[in-house]
């Protein structure tokens, strides 16, 4: 499953995308006790800030805002995560990783971030 950092530490104006990602964390946990024994694992990626159209639609088109998100900031992109979801899906059988919780190293959670000043 693909959860957030936002599922731990809500921001503002964004209680029901945290409050998605927070239960996509307790659906998890829970799945995982009720496929336990079986061969289906379980797995969450949680990534940070990721340079994709999120946050111009979560801005209803307006690109220059939707900028200013990433600005000062090398986010994470699309193929670190899908990178991280091939390496879990592509462990041995017997391997389950739980979750993998990602951040740029610019982020230190989904509200605190290293922004570079120009």
């Amino acid at each position: 499953n693909l959860g957030s950092t936002a599922g731990e530490i809500s921001y503002p104006n964004g209680a029901v995308y945290c409050g998605t990602k927070a239960a996509e964390r307790a659906i998890n946990d829970g799945l995982r006790q009720d496929v336990l024994g079986t061969p289906v694992r379980v797995t969450s990626v949680d990534p940070g800030m990721v340079e994709t159209d999120f946050s111009l639609v979560r801005f209803h088109g307006d690109a220059d805002r939707a900028a200013k998100v990433y600005q000062g900031v090398t986010p994470l992109t699309p193929d670190d995560v899908a990178d991280a979801i091939v390496w879990a899906a592509t462990r041995p059988a017997h391997v389950n990783i739980g979750r993998i919780l990602m951040t740029t190293i610019d982020q230190a959670n989904s509200l605190l971030f290293n922004r570079k000043r120009k």
